[in-house]
């Protein structure tokens, strides 16, 4: 059964599934209250990041654009131009074993394509969550349902996977950005 979590609480991830070594990262969404005439493009990101919290090279941003991490550690399985449907809406799979030493965690992110221009926003989601399956027996082992009316955001640090003593573990985050993609660039230390 898997573990609810709320904002801020943190989980150990390794610690209580000895040997587990690849995790589904799953992201799913709804829109609602909106009526325009735009489609709604939501689209799931990760951010390797060292003890500063910032990437060590370009390539540790893994999005559409960019599916798989140097280190094979971080693949994205492709992008939902819709969200339409039940369950996840995107997937990355992470191979913690792979993560090469010089990385303390992995941020996982969801931002609105074109945002600005098509008027949206984080208030127009509902039902957004994070979950973590142990691919191994597709068992559901974390869930973080967001719960917060993100009325002017068009990004959030979904959570983090991070490094503890050697072991992983796993943090719901659920901070709103402004400024869409390039304000969390910049945030994890990429210039765009």
């Amino acid at each position: 059964m898997a573990v609810n979590l709320t904002k801020g609480q943190k989980v150990d991830l390794t610690k209580g599934n000895p040997g587990m070594d690849k995790v589904v990262v799953g992201l799913g969404w709804d829109t609602n209250k909106y009526d325009g005439a735009q489609d709604f493009d939501l689209d799931s990101a990760a951010f390797l990041t060292n003890a500063q919290g910032k990437v060590v090279a370009d390539s540790d941003f893994i999005f559409f654009n960019n599916l798989v991490h140097p280190s094979q550690a971080v693949k994205h399985l492709g992008d939902n131009l819709t969200g339409e449907g039940e369950g996840d809406d995107e997937q990355l799979v992470v191979t913690l074993s792979k993560v090469p030493a010089e990385y303390e965690k992995i941020s996982f992110t969801v931002t609105i394509h074109d945002a600005e221009a098509r008027g949206q926003n984080f208030g127009q989601i509902s039902n957004a969550f994070i979950r973590i399956v142990n691919e191994a027996t597709n068992e559901e082992l974390i869930r973080y349902d967001l719960s917060e009316d993100y009325s002017i955001e068009t990004a959030v640090v979904v959570a983090e996977l991070y490094k503890h003593n050697g072991e992983w573990k796993f943090a719901a985050i659920g901070a709103g950005f402004e400024g869409g993609l390039a304000s969390l660039c910049q945030n994890f230390g990429i210039n765009v």
